[in-house]
């Protein structure tokens, strides 16, 4: 069964008005709560194979933060996925082949697609609003993401870094 999680990046930061939103770091409360996501995810038994990553400087760094607690998982950087809506993330979901797969992406999208991918929602609060270093972990029906759709996945689990 193929097991997908959903993290939307850690807390970024405003402090450079130079800087495109693009370009935009990660604040020190991101610094510290992507970390914790990585060890929460280790503790979950999560060992993707796959990571598919926005290319923000802020979702790079949230993973390069919570990787080191799940192995030796490259990133592939997907422009696409900058900002990108729950269509977009589907679409990049089906071409997906690893059994694990992780998405590292933004809001509003990202807490939109795991809203629409599941069949019930978890039952936390912080749901809905899907803030920073948000994360579900579910799985999916079948043996491949090319007929993953909306409304087929089922919650495993849900934290927020404040939980942590």
């Amino acid at each position: 069964m193929p097991r997908l999680v959903l993290i939307r990046h850690a807390k970024s930061g405003w402090d450079d008005p130079c800087l495109t939103d693009h370009q935009r770091p990660l604040a020190p409360r991101g610094q510290e709560a992507a970390p914790k996501i990585g060890a929460w995810l280790a503790a979950q038994g999560v060992m993707p194979d796959e990571v598919l990553c926005s290319d923000a400087c802020r979702t790079r760094q949230s993973w390069d933060l919570i990787a080191p607690h799940l192995g030796d998982v490259v990133p592939a950087l997907v422009p696409a996925l900058y900002h990108a809506g729950p269509d977009v993330i589907l679409r990049h979901l089906r071409g997906a082949t690893g059994q694990c797969v992780v998405i590292v992406g933004h809001n509003p999208g990202i807490g939109e697609f795991a809203g629409m991918i599941l069949r019930t929602l978890p039952d936390h609060a912080a749901f809905a609003a899907y803030p920073t270093a948000a994360t579900l972990i579910a799985d999916l029906p079948g043996d491949g993401w090319g007929a993953a759709s909306y409304g087929s996945a089922t919650p495993v689990a849900f934290t927020v870094p404040r939980d942590l």
